[in-house]
């Protein structure tokens, strides 16, 4: 079977440190779908503006590997105790494919690209390609009473965000949100925690710098990047 490439997202994370985990958990998170020009026809979005949110296939474009590992070593299980790749979600598979559910903000048709979609609630590298998009059916996709295997039994990561005054005006309002949101999530892999240590991501045009003691996350530094 050939796979083709539809398009791909603009997001606000040139790497992969930094980005959500999974979508939806950081809601602000935006992005905008853009259609290669063999699939920006109008008449292939009839009906979707109906819809609230949008499964989304797409690329793991920088996951590589030499050959198949059927284990993997999830970040949130310290990264020390391996479970079966397909009882994870890590991009290192042997299709490196992956599947956010993102809400649908709107349909807009631009000068550049034609018609766009606009999301939020992304977890992906900017420029990751997308395969596919579905919509998302309540009736059938949410399933309340499903188990979640091991992450079931994580505890809660959600930390306290300090961040000077000096530096909060760095950001645009809705670039100062969705930065919160990501940091207060713990974008360190769960075995590291060097209070000493500073970390730093790509995030938007800025570089961010920080360090975590405890459960407080202190951002140190918001600088621009200079093209």
């Amino acid at each position: 079977m050939e796979i083709k490439e539809i398009g791909y997202l603009k997001t606000s994370f040139p790497t992969k440190f930094g980005a959500p985990r999974q979508s939806g958990v950081v809601s602000s998170s935006s992005a905008t779908l853009i259609f290669n020009e063999e699939y920006r026809s109008p008449e292939s979005l009839i009906g979707l503006e109906k819809y609230s949110h949008v499964w989304v296939i797409w690329g793991f474009s920088e996951a590589k590997y030499e050959e198949f590992s059927p284990t993997v070593r999830p970040p949130r299980l310290g990264g020390n105790k391996r479970v079966g790749v397909f009882a994870s979600r890590s991009p290192y598979r042997p299709n490196s494919l992956g599947l956010s559910v993102l809400r649908l903000n709107g349909i807009e048709k631009t000068e550049k690209y034609g018609y766009v979609l606009k999301l939020s609630g992304a977890d992906m590298m900017d420029s990751s390609p997308v395969y596919d998009i579905k919509p998302y059916l309540p009736f059938a996709d949410s399933i309340p009473e499903a188990s979640g295997g091991f992450t079931d039994e994580l505890e809660d990561f959600i930390l306290d965000v300090e961040i000077p005054n000096e530096l909060k005006y760095t950001l645009s309002y809705d670039l100062y949100r969705c930065l919160v949101n990501v940091l207060e999530n713990d974008p360190r892999p769960s075995y590291i925690d060097d209070p000493s240590r500073i970390y730093g991501f790509f995030f938007d045009k800025y570089e961010i710098k920080f360090v975590v003691d405890a459960k407080v996350l202190r951002v140190v530094s918001i600088e621009e990047i200079k093209s």
